[in-house]
């Protein structure tokens, strides 16, 4: 935990100093969530969710920048133990992300950006839903943050995403991403959960 939070200051410090040389973007991404847990014997079934992420961009070099932001996640999984049942979990995360990006002009027209960096979340909020004998049986709870056994999830996480896509001179970019969590989000001795994440999203930078 320690390293990461140094090297997250570390990033924010060398985005002040980019902005002192050039001038100092940022932009907005939305979109959808495809994500999954990763778990002892496998993986889970996709959820959907959304994303929204709000980034500053701050140049180093003419082709690369580095993007510190703030980004609302709809995280979660699925169950489906039997063919007539299912359990359905969502978790609101607030991620911090600093990503390199590489950016790859195409003549006038915008340039590709690929990137990666260090994440860490912290779950606000989520929902655990069931339904048994396709849908006739329903049930919800909110779900319990801690480390205790008796929790449902661990709420800090800490993992590496990647991001790509391209950016018209206007501003207006497509985008794709995935998230590797690398905590493991379930409290019980033997038991493994980690997020997996795919997205793909519109947004504008500056």
């Amino acid at each position: 935990m320690k390293k990461l939070l140094l090297t997250l200051g570390a990033a924010f410090l060398l985005a002040a100093g980019a902005q002192a040389q050039s001038g100092l973007g940022y932009g907005l991404r939305a979109g959808v969530n495809i994500p999954k847990y990763s778990i002892n014997d496998g993986s889970t079934k996709s959820n959907t969710g959304f994303f929204v992420t709000g980034y500053l961009d701050a140049p180093i070099s003419p082709n690369f920048s580095i993007q510190p932001g703030l980004s609302l996640q709809n995280k979660g999984g699925k169950w489906e133990p039997t063919s007539s049942s299912e359990t359905k979990e969502s978790v609101m995360s607030l991620d911090i992300p600093v990503n390199l990006v590489v950016k790859l002009p195409t003549g006038g027209a915008g340039n590709f950006f690929v990137g990666a960096g260090p994440y860490v979340g912290f779950g606000l909020s989520g929902k655990r839903k069931g339904e048994v004998l396709d849908g006739a049986i329903k049930g919800d709870r909110d779900i319990n943050f801690g480390s205790d056994a008796t929790d449902d999830l661990k709420r800090t996480d800490f993992g590496v995403n990647f991001l790509a896509g391209y950016q018209l001179t206007s501003g207006f970019q497509i985008n794709a991403g995935y998230g590797l969590g690398l905590t493991n989000l379930d409290p019980r001795p033997n038991g493994t959960a980690k997020n997996r994440v795919w997205s793909i999203g519109l947004g504008f930078g500056i």
